[in-house]
């Protein structure tokens, strides 16, 4: 049905809920309430009792970015509620007080997601309040992406990113406006500052600020950052955790600042313009969508494997190793670093994260699950499906997984990745005097070297809390047991 585009103007106001779209640009379900000539009233709703609720180092993201989306839209005549509630009491309060009588929202994805969309639905309903929803945060729906050979979803990457390559995003929805109508009356709204979302006593986020720019304007000064320089060396030095050489849009795709689509032209275009070949970079942004489809065939991937014989698997309850693994205190730089920098910096290194979570399910043993509720605590980037599937691809586990056997050896992958330490030594600053052959193997460098650097192994730095060799033969045996290997079909890639 076409939007009415000259209403009379006692039409009643449309609401448009905001949840991880943060964003005016590429917004359909925006763009579409713009279209229909009616007054708009934008609104975010706090709710803790949703499937996904934010939390942790994302809850300091949420503040800068809603002050960001907040500015826009006034500078567009228009204003931004903010509400701490239940959505659906929230939108049924908003709409009772506006006389609203329609609210548009982007789809969600996740099985709870749309189970709490549908209920929403039925209860505006009641309210006498017509939903209507839109595109989501995705590249295409889940139902435009099924495997023409088993005619469900897909469950190895390769073929899924050849398909999606193929058909290419979905459009993008109409660009951003210079106006919005409002309605006459200007409803209630919270204070941002009385959610409390900036961590205080200790500000654990003090350093977060040096590294990140959130909202829209910041999501796309990283995106011309990207094809600025990093672009033409990306596949070469996406790996090395000492340069900035990926792309730093995983926090503001978690939000929705930018759009996939957007982003997805935009490298394409560039790309296109200097002659690179972008495959690796489309990859990323591929991975992110195909962990999404995965969870949305698979509710159970957040919380369980996808392959059944790990359902039992012997993974060890070791607190104290996973207080150690926390706190990047393992004895080994390269993990410690990676840890320690998602601690300050509330993000970290695709390559090191491989190195970590296969230490902790492997070295340590002790199950993925408590990992990836980690991060979803620590990182600004945290997103559900990306986190499920990531991990699981690590713990040998999931979908187009890593086999289990392929166990990364943290030293190894220290000195291969980071050669020189700058990496360890920026994170690491205990470290920072060792010469670089020594930096990945403290506890095994000569007593000479370790004096001059004025470090003493279990006082300024601890040793290793497992020995790697042995934790590699535990952890096979610990794999042996549950059934043989199977080998892998495809390589992972991440949005960074």
């Amino acid at each position: 049905m076409p939007f009415e585009r000259n209403p009379p103007m006692t039409a009643a106001p449309v609401i448009v809920l905001f949840r991880r779209d943060l964003r005016l640009a590429d917004n359909p379900s925006l763009a579409a309430a713009a279209a229909s000539g009616r007054p708009v009233i934008a609104v975010y709703v706090l709710d803790d009792t949703e499937p996904h609720p934010i939390r942790g180092a994302q809850k300091w993201w949420l503040h800068r970015s809603l002050l960001k989306l907040q500015a826009a839209l006034v500078e567009r005549g228009s204003f931004l509620v903010l509400r701490r509630n239940n959505t659906s009491a929230a939108l049924a309060d908003l709409a009772r007080e506006t006389g609203a009588d329609l609210v548009h929202w982007a789809r969600r994805y996740t099985r709870a997601e749309i189970e709490t969309d549908q209920l929403m639905t039925q209860d505006l309903a009641a309210a006498g309040v017509t939903t209507k929803s839109f595109m989501g945060g995705l590249l295409r729906e889940p139902q435009d992406m099924a495997s023409p050979s088993a005619g469900g979803p897909y469950r190895v990457f390769t073929p899924f990113f050849r398909r999606l390559s193929e058909i290419g995003p979905a459009a993008c929805s109409a660009p951003a406006f210079e106006r919005l109508m409002t309605p006459s009356a200007r409803p209630s709204s919270e204070s941002l500052d009385d959610w409390r979302l900036l961590p205080k006593n200790p500000d654990w986020a003090a350093e977060f600020s040096e590294h990140w720019r959130p909202g829209e304007a910041g999501a796309w000064a990283a995106a011309d950052a990207f094809v600025e320089g990093p672009i033409a060396s990306y596949a070469e030095q996406r790996d090395i955790p000492a340069i900035a050489g990926t792309t730093r849009l995983s926090p503001h795709l978690a939000f929705g600042e930018a759009s996939p689509t957007a982003l997805w032209n935009f490298i394409s275009a560039a790309g296109a313009a200097r002659r690179l070949n972008i495959e690796k970079v489309l990859s990323e942004i591929a991975w992110r969508e195909f962990s999404h489809h995965l969870l949305h065939a698979f509710p159970q991937m957040a919380t369980t494997p996808l392959q059944p014989k790990f359902e039992g698997f012997a993974y060890r309850d070791d607190a104290e190793g996973f207080r150690h693994w926390t706190r990047g205190l393992t004895g080994y730089p390269v993990v410690d670093a990676g840890m320690r920098q998602l601690w300050r910096t509330g993000w970290m290194h695709n390559r090191v994260r491989m190195i970590v979570a296969s230490f902790l399910t492997k070295d340590l043993l002790i199950d993925w699950r408590r990992g990836a509720e980690w991060f979803a605590q620590t990182l600004v980037d945290f997103d559900p499906a990306s986190n499920a599937a990531n991990w699981q691809w690590v713990a040998g586990c999931g979908a187009d997984a890593a086999p289990f056997f392929r166990i990364f050896n943290p030293t190894t992958q220290g000195e291969k990745f980071d050669p020189q330490g700058d990496y360890v030594r920026r994170f690491v600053p205990e470290l920072a005097d060792l010469p670089a052959e020594h930096i990945h193997r403290p506890d095994a460098a000569p007593a000479g070297a370790l004096a001059a650097a004025k470090v003493r192994i279990g006082v300024d730095y601890p040793a290793p809390v497992v020995d790697h060799a042995e934790a590699r033969r535990r952890a096979l045996a610990a794999f042996e047991s549950i059934g043989p290997p199977v080998a892998s079909r495809g390589t992972r890639p991440h949005v960074q």
